[in-house]
C-alpha cells in the first residue's frame, strides 16, 4: 500500500468568492465588523465552497480508534480495553458524540484503525485495521512504514466517503487509551518543546504521573535525532494509527477543496503533521476548541490560530468541533439572511 497521493496539490481558494462575500458583509444592515468572526467564517467559507452564499447542511463526523503500545509504559490512568468498548459505545448511540451527531443531523461512522483487540463487525463501524494498537513508542518506533500508508489510506479513504454523500464539512475526532503521549510526543518533536512543558494529564494523571509521562516522552525522544525536519518520521515513529489516519484526512480534505473542522490535542497534532507536510492545508481548517492540555495551548500559538470556543473540554471524539458546528452555521446563515443596506432602505454610515 502506498501513499503516493500526498504529493497531490491542494485546491486552491477561489479569491473571487472571498471578495464577493467581503463585500456582501460591507452591505449588510450592521457596521462593519460588528459580528466579529462571524463574518470571518463566513467569508472563509465562501472562498472555500465557491459560492456567495455558503451552506453547512451535510455533515461528515468520522472518529478514528486504535490504542498505543505505550500504555504499557504507565502513561494512562485507564485500561486499553476501554478503547474498543467505547467503539461499542459509539455503534450504540451511547457516546458523546453520537449525541451531538444526532443534534446536528450529522452522519457518523467510526473507523477502527487498530484497536488492541479486534471488536468484530459492529453497525456504523468500518474495519481499516493496521495492527493491534501500535509498538511501544517509548522503546521502538511505533509503525512501519506500511501501517503508517495503512492508517494514512484510512483517512483519505473517508474523506472520499464523505465527499460522495455531498458533505459541505468534515469533521475527525479520535478515540485511544493513551493517546495523548503521541499527540505530545509529535508537539514536541515538531515544536523542538521540553516534554516537562507539554506532558499533561490526559485522562486523569496524578502530577506524579505527569512527571512519569515527560520522563516516557523525553527517553522517546533521545533515541532520535533532529526530527523537525521530517513530519512524516514523526509521525511514523512517535505517532498513533488514529493521528496517521486524521492526518491523511486532513490532507484529503485540502486536495478535495472540502473544509474540515479540528477538535482538540489529539487531531490538532494531526493536523500539525499534515500543514508542516503541505502548508496550504492550513486554508482548509477551522480550529474548533481550546483543550485543557497545555500541549494542545503549545501547538494552537506555534500555529497562531485561534479556536473558535473555550469551554473546558477535553474529551476528544470530535466533541468539541460538533459542538462549534452551531457557530459555524450562524455565521453562514447571518451572512446569507440578513438584509443588505438596499434592500432595507437604511441609510449606510
Amino acid at each position: 500500500m502506498t501513499i503516493e497521493w500526498l504529493n497531490n496539490p491542494t485546491r486552491a481558494l477561489d479569491e473571487g468568492f472571498k471578495n464577493a462575500g467581503l463585500e456582501r458583509q460591507g452591505q449588510l444592515t450592521k457596521p462593519p465588523g460588528s459580528l466579529g468572526r462571524l463574518e470571518d467564517i463566513a467569508v472563509r467559507l465562501c472562498a472555500m465552497q465557491g459560492q456567495e452564499k455558503p451552506a453547512l447542511d451535510q455533515i461528515s463526523i468520522n472518529i478514528f480508534a486504535g490504542d498505543h503500545g505505550v500504555a504499557a509504559s504507565g502513561v494512562s490512568a485507564f485500561p486499553q480495553e476501554v478503547t474498543v468498548q467505547m467503539v461499542a459505545n459509539f455503534s450504540a448511540g451511547g457516546a458523546a458524540i453520537s449525541v451531538l451527531a444526532k443534534s446536528l443531523g450529522a452522519d457518523l461512522q467510526v473507523v477502527d484503525v487498530g484497536t488492541v483487540s479486534d471488536p468484530g463487525e459492529m453497525p456504523g463501524v468500518i474495519s481499516r485495521r493496521a495492527g493491534n494498537g501500535t509498538a511501544n513508542l517509548h522503546t521502538e518506533d511505533a509503525m512501519t512504514d506500511e501501517q503508517l500508508a495503512i492508517a494514512m489510506n484510512a483517512g483519505r479513504e473517508s474523506v472520499m466517503r464523505a465527499q460522495e454523500m455531498g458533505a459541505d464539512l468534515y469533521i475527525g475526532g479520535d478515540m485511544g487509551i493513551g493517546n495523548t503521549t503521541p499527540a505530545a510526543a509529535i508537539a514536541c518533536a515538531l515544536l523542538e518543546a521540553d516534554p516537562v512543558a507539554l506532558a499533561g494529564p490526559g485522562t486523569g494523571l496524578d502530577s506524579e504521573g505527569v512527571s512519569h509521562k515527560a520522563k516516557v516522552l523525553g527517553e522517546a525522544l533521545a533515541r532520535y535525532d533532529d526530527l523537525s525536519s521530517a513530519p512524516l518520521e514523526v509521525l511514523r515513529c512517535l505517532g498513533g494509527f488514529e493521528i496517521a489516519a486524521l492526518a491523511g484526512a486532513y490532507l484529503s480534505c485540502a486536495q478535495q477543496g472540502i473544509p474540515a473542522v479540528v477538535d482538540g490535542y489529539i487531531t490538532t497534532a494531526a493536523a500539525l503533521v499534515a500543514i508542516k507536510l503541505e502548508p496550504s492545508v492550513e486554508d482548509w481548517l477551522f480550529f474548533s476548541h481550546r483543550s485543557a492540555e497545555p500541549g494542545h495551548k503549545a501547538m494552537l500559538d506555534a500555529l497562531q490560530v485561534a479556536p473558535l470556543l473555550d469551554l473546558g473540554m477535553r474529551l476528544g471524539e470530535g466533541s468539541g468541533a460538533a459542538s462549534a458546528v452551531p457557530t459555524l452555521r450562524l455565521a453562514c446563515d447571518l451572512h446569507n439572511g440578513m438584509a443588505t443596506f438596499a434592500d432595507a432602505g437604511v441609510a449606510e454610515g
